[in-house]
């Protein structure tokens, strides 16, 4: 699949807002400063379109991004942060909810973990809340181009000891560096996008 469109065209905080085309949706998850805007410009082959920023928390609402016509990114708020306020919290919480329990759309969900460390009880928390809904789950493991060739095993085995996947789940190791992994999570969206049609 090559990437020839994508625009940011819908920001939802509730499901009257959500657009009304019926295509495939790919919902991104992670903690705050997991490299969500890094890991959407990079696989939308932009530089701009989600805004990286250096402080946490910046995105509040659902973002669906609409590329090539045929499937949204949806972008939802960081969790994690301490700085957003728990009334926030609780706010974004029900606002993923929502989408999570009625949006026939959602094809999977791709969650941003960090390659370098531990995955951390809210990430835990995250996987399980999905697998509750059951949504299958790609772990996108992020910022891989800053580890080293021989510590590259053992973040991947912390990563699989930690978060159980379930059958039919699985992990991309990737990096908006280096693109690492970009191809492998285009053709599975492809895949995806193939079989709706």
């Amino acid at each position: 699949m090559v990437i020839k469109s994508a625009d940011l065209e819908v920001l939802a905080t509730r499901t009257s807002q959500y657009p009304e085309k019926s295509l495939p949706e790919f919902l991104l998850v992670g903690r705050s400063n997991v490299g969500k805007s890094s890991f959407i410009n990079c696989l939308l082959g932009r530089k701009n379109l989600a805004y990286t920023s250096s402080k946490p928390g910046k995105t509040q609402t659902l973002n669906f991004y609409l590329v090539n016509n045929s499937f949204y990114l949806v972008d939802v708020p960081g969790y994690g942060y301490a700085s957003v306020s728990k009334k926030e919290q609780e706010k974004f919480g029900l606002m993923i909810e929502e989408y999570l329990q009625h949006r026939e759309e959602l094809k999977r969900v791709f969650m941003l973990v960090d390659f370098r460390m531990k995955p951390t009880e809210d990430d835990v928390l995250m996987y399980n809340y999905l697998k509750y809904f059951n949504i299958p789950v790609t772990l996108i493991a992020t910022k891989a181009d800053k580890v080293g060739g021989s510590k590259k095993e053992k973040c991947l085995k912390q990563i699989m000891e930690t978060i159980d996947l379930v059958v039919g789940d699985d992990i991309i190791v990737f990096s908006s560096n280096t693109k690492l992994g970009r191809n492998d999570t285009i053709k599975k969206i492809e895949s995806l996008v193939d079989e709706t049609i």
